[in-house]
């Protein structure tokens, strides 16, 4: 009797075993779930950086105020008749 208890016991253990740590088991599981809600996270951000991205291209496409702005914050650029101060911090 108790060999068919241990037998038992031992078959239970087995099964167990590939159930938990085995291919496909509930460790594997868990890894792809926190490896999905990662990528679903990059995949957010990335669809924001998209959205900004589309934006600014439309506007540059559509005006010239954008490429105007563009010209003055990124190359230092003026119009005619317009003074160039820069303001220096002193800390």
């Amino acid at each position: 009797m108790r060999v068919l208890l241990y037998s038992l016991t031992a078959l239970l253990v087995l099964l167990q075993y590939d159930l938990w740590f085995g291919e496909g088991g509930m460790v594997s599981l868990v890894q792809l779930r926190d490896s999905v809600a990662a990528q679903t996270q990059e995949n957010e951000r990335l669809q924001e950086r998209n959205a900004v991205l589309a934006a600014e291209v439309s506007d540059l496409k559509q005006g010239v105020a954008a490429i105007e702005e563009r010209a003055r914050s990124e190359l230092g650029m003026i119009r005619r008749g317009e003074t160039y101060y820069q303001v220096i911090d002193p800390h």
